[in-house]
């Protein structure tokens, strides 16, 4: 075989997302059943869901109470449009419960597949927002480092890890997005000043940073983010995809923090993800100007086949109902409080660099020495899963039906297995 040259490696037709192919082929985790805050593998191994799947099992696996919605619905009206003059009943209902459950008065609500379509709608009606005001030269989007906020073409573009915008093209694949300091509302202050606030269209912000390392607000930074955005006429996007619907407690993470999006994004927790679900929170003075009666009124042109999917928010709906029913935010505020007491005796091992709390999000990052991906790797062996992310973080964020038991024994787990690599 010539120097250069390797050998194709062969596997699975699907081809897995976000993976190192070479590194997983012949490793792959087959996922055939769950149940609660466990999934059970085709080699029948049962594992503790330490990430909620990708942050989104909150209500937990199998509920036959979400599995009976979806087929009343189906049975009824699998889905229909709501393109134009047509709606269906279900995302006419759900949209009003989520104007009503809004942290803002009278939001209008778009609704589509997910959260990365979510942002590239949010992000597209900022700057359509700033053309019907007459300036049309407020195009930028500003994002923090570290950021994550899906894989759409807007979304690649404006993450702040550098990793998923590699690769296509100079910078981004959509151009006039630029970074800002993760954490310093000092060094923002410096950048909307060096482009220009008459050239930036909106900051997009998660409240909580998932993918970056679980990275809650620095103090007074995302308030100072917000008085940016007052004061130089910028649209404040509230990216809560992950923290929407209790993950940190309150409804939306914006309640925690005192904040007034313009924009907010969810998906995820809508659904705890028994159906692919997002959409856009839209505050009065975007909205507005597409709602005047007027023939000369712009179409915002958004949507596609799925947007407003009947049987997804009949899901919805159903999972709303079960985070009330059951108590569930509130229990999120004590899984927290029990996740803070667990990590702090964490952080004496010699593996450990910190860790971070906010909600039912957790991290720990370790040492450099100690590579988190092999620490996750391991876990599996102990029956928990977790995930590796920036920073060698290992990503916490179980299911809210998680007992104190159960989210002991994840953390006392990875402690075993960090003081087991230390030892050797």
């Amino acid at each position: 075989m010539p120097e250069n040259e390797f050998r194709v490696l062969d596997g699975p037709a699907l081809w897995s997302a976000q993976a190192h192919l070479p590194s997983v082929l012949g490793r792959q985790l087959v996922i055939t059943r769950a149940e609660g805050s466990y999934v059970h593998t085709a080699d029948g191994r049962a594992l503790f869901d330490g990430t909620a799947g990708l942050w989104h099992a909150n209500v937990g696996h199998a509920r036959a109470e979400l599995a009976d919605a979806a087929h009343a619905q189906m049975c009824r009206l699998e889905t229909y449009h709501v393109f134009g003059r047509y709606l269906n009943d279900r995302a006419v209902e759900l949209a009003e419960r989520l104007a009503e459950a809004a942290p803002f008065p009278a939001a209008k609500v778009i609704l589509n597949s997910g959260g990365s379509d979510a942002i590239d709608v949010a992000c597209k009606l900022a700057r359509r927002h700033w053309q019907l005001a007459g300036r049309p030269a407020k195009t930028i989007v500003l994002s923090r480092e570290f950021a994550y906020h899906g894989l759409h073409a807007y979304g690649t573009s404006i993450a702040g890890l550098d990793f998923n915008r590699a690769g296509y093209g100079t910078d981004s694949l959509v151009p006039e997005t630029a970074r800002v300091s993760a954490d310093d509302i000092t060094a923002v202050e410096r950048t909307v000043a060096e482009l220009g606030a008459d050239r930036i269209a909106a900051i997009v912000a998660e409240p909580v940073q998932g993918t970056g390392g679980v990275n809650p607000p620095a103090p007074g930074y995302l308030e100072g983010l917000q008085r940016i955005c007052r004061d130089n006429d910028i649209l404040f996007v509230v990216d809560e995809v992950i923290t929407g619907f209790g993950r940190t407690g309150e409804m939306f993470a914006v309640e925690r923090y005192g904040l007034t999006p313009d924009l907010l994004t969810f998906a995820k927790g809508v659904t705890s993800g028994y159906a692919p679900l997002g959409g856009v929170l839209v505050a009065p003075a975007v909205w507005q100007p597409f709602y005047r009666d007027s023939p000369a009124t712009p179409v915002f042109r958004y949507g596609s086949t799925y947007s407003g999917h009947a049987t997804a928010c009949a899901v919805a709906l159903r999972n709303l109902d079960l985070l009330e029913e059951e108590k569930l935010l509130p229990r999120v505020v004590e899984l927290e409080f029990l996740l803070a007491q667990e990590l702090e005796n964490l952080r004496a091992l010699p593996g450990v660099a910190g860790t971070r709390v906010a909600g039912l999000l957790g991290g720990v990052t370790l040492t450099a020495d100690l590579g988190a991906e092999a620490v996750a790797d391991e876990l599996v062996d102990h029956g928990f899963i977790t995930r590796p992310l920036r920073g060698n973080t290992l990503q916490i964020s179980p299911p809210f039906i998680t007992t104190d038991a159960e989210l002991r024994g994840l953390v006392r787990a990875i402690g075993t297995v960090v003081a087991g690599h230390g030892a050797g």
